[in-house]
């Protein structure tokens, strides 16, 4: 069971938004990890059929998927970063409508909604209407809808945008226990979304792998560069503007910096273990990821 990236490029104008993207997935949670523009939503669309490549290839099983047509969709789940719903549907009747509309049987879909219902956590909410659910709730009943086909390929478009740390924490939870059989691809801009759960990490800078592996490989292919040193208050502002700047904690003689630098900042500075949002910090640079609330 793999699902096989050879190749892929995609160009809009004169700009490749995917470029020469190659890669293999079976079983298991895969992390797309990229600022927002890298082109993870780009390949997604690619990935589910909705776009078309410029040039190069994706297969399920050595068959390509846009030759399988229906028959790949019939394999897929996918919860886009932001999907529709009819707000005074209640969670029952949405997903029952989702369920006819992917052609599921009544009996079959009744017995599958409630199943799901019951796996994202939804069952007393079943009568609620879609427009009065919290962002979290509307998060799980998306993928309520992604898996009713129970599908062999999970993809996933920034899943855990907007919500809080507990609902995030659910949400990779849920994430890992469906990945059991099935692929799942996650793509995000949040380190910690991914870190504990993904089998493999890929990250994505201007359209082109950057780097991929396990979180630990991905860590221990960065350099020594992640510092720990203290800034008196006067001197904070000066380093945030010349240091890419992983993390203050503010003290009572200013602040205890995590320094991302090639060279060592401050006097008192000493080399601190790396972590994966470090990583993230020396790839993408303080600057890519400027207009987004959290890395």
């Amino acid at each position: 069971m793999d699902l096989t990236i050879t190749h892929l490029t995609k160009e809009f104008g004169g700009f490749r938004a995917v470029n020469d993207f190659d890669f293999t997935m079976s079983c298991g949670v895969y992390g797309l990890l990229g600022v927002n523009g890298a082109g993870k939503t780009t390949l997604m669309r690619m990935l589910t059929t909705l776009m078309k490549p410029t040039s190069g290839c994706i297969t399920w099983d050595g068959e390509d998927i846009f030759a399988m047509d229906g028959k790949y969709r019939k394999l897929l789940g996918y919860l886009p970063q932001d999907y529709g719903f009819y707000p005074d549907f209640s969670v029952w009747d949405y997903l029952m409508y989702i369920a006819s509309l992917k052609g599921i049987r009544p009996a079959v879909a009744k017995q599958r909604v409630k199943e799901l219902l019951h796996q994202v956590g939804l069952t007393k909410a079943r009568n609620q209407k879609m427009k009065t659910l919290s962002g979290g709730m509307k998060r799980r009943a998306g993928i309520a809808q992604a898996m009713l086909n129970d599908p062999r390929i999970l993809i996933l478009d920034e899943p855990t945008a907007g919500l809080d740390p507990s609902e995030r924490i659910r949400f990779r939870n849920l994430i890992s226990e469906l990945s059991e059989d099935r692929i799942v691809l996650l793509s995000t801009h949040i380190v910690s979304d991914i870190e504990y759960i993904a089998k493999q990490i890929i990250l994505m800078k201007d359209g082109s792998i950057l780097i991929s592996g396990t979180a630990e490989e991905i860590i221990a292919s960065m350099p020594e560069r992640v510092w720990c040193c203290t800034a008196a208050k006067g001197r904070i502002e000066e380093a945030l503007k010349t240091f890419q700047v992983a993390n203050v904690k503010t003290v009572p003689a200013g602040a205890e910096l995590r320094v991302i630098s090639d060279q060592k900042p401050a006097e008192d500075a000493v080399l601190a273990e790396p972590t994966l949002e470090d990583v993230f910090l020396y790839y993408f640079g303080e600057r890519s990821g400027e207009d987004d609330d959290t890395l």
